[in-house]
């Protein structure tokens, strides 16, 4: 089981064996780039702000209270990491002039693909333009799947919180994006 090979590896590295760091980073390093990649939407950039997590990690790793997983804790020290990356850079301005009318008739397989990365292009990008609190709260609860609690978690702030964000981001994007632009999954939720 994961969470029993984490607590072992961080055993491990308190003992002083780089190698339990070494399995740490191997088991975690996907999902960690992938959350930075979440945040950044840039590939090099996500492996950099990853290699932070990862290093403020192994310093801090005496700090993990075994309360909870040490994928939950490794995920709200990543998501702080990328956060206070993000908060030095001015958010990115998207137009929505961009997005086309739907056509009308039969489409074939390739034309729903292309309307589908189309229709993701734009909520990534209308996702990009949420202030910060809103953003982030998102990308936990929608992008990288966690639930109310475990994004609370992360993010420092009580479930209530989590939930007002949510719903207020939902609203944004409404208004950010076209009507006809189907976003059922987040504005629905």
């Amino acid at each position: 089981m994961i969470a029993d090979a984490d607590s072992v590896d961080v055993d491990g590295v308190l003992a002083g064996d780089l190698a339990a760091f070494e399995r740490i980073v191997r088991r975690w390093q996907g999902p960690l780039v992938n959350l930075a990649f979440r945040f950044c939407h840039e590939r090099g950039r996500a492996e950099d702000l990853a290699q932070e997590a990862f290093l403020r990690a192994y310093r801090g790793l005496g700090r993990w209270r075994r309360e909870a997983a040490f994928s939950t804790w490794l995920f709200a020290l990543a998501t702080n990491v990328y956060r206070s990356e993000l908060r030095r850079l001015p958010p990115p301005s998207a137009s929505f002039d961009f997005v086309a009318e739907p056509s009308t008739g039969d489409k074939d397989a390739a034309n729903v693909r292309l309307e589908a990365a189309d229709r993701d292009r734009a909520v990534r990008r209308a996702v990009d333009t949420l202030p910060a609190k809103y953003r982030e709260a998102l990308i936990l609860f929608y992008f990288r799947e966690m639930d109310v609690a475990a994004a609370a978690e992360s993010l420092g702030v009580p479930t209530g919180t989590v939930k007002a964000r949510l719903s207020r981001a939902r609203d944004l994007l409404r208004r950010k994006l076209p009507p006809d632009l189907h976003v059922a999954r987040l504005t629905e939720a």
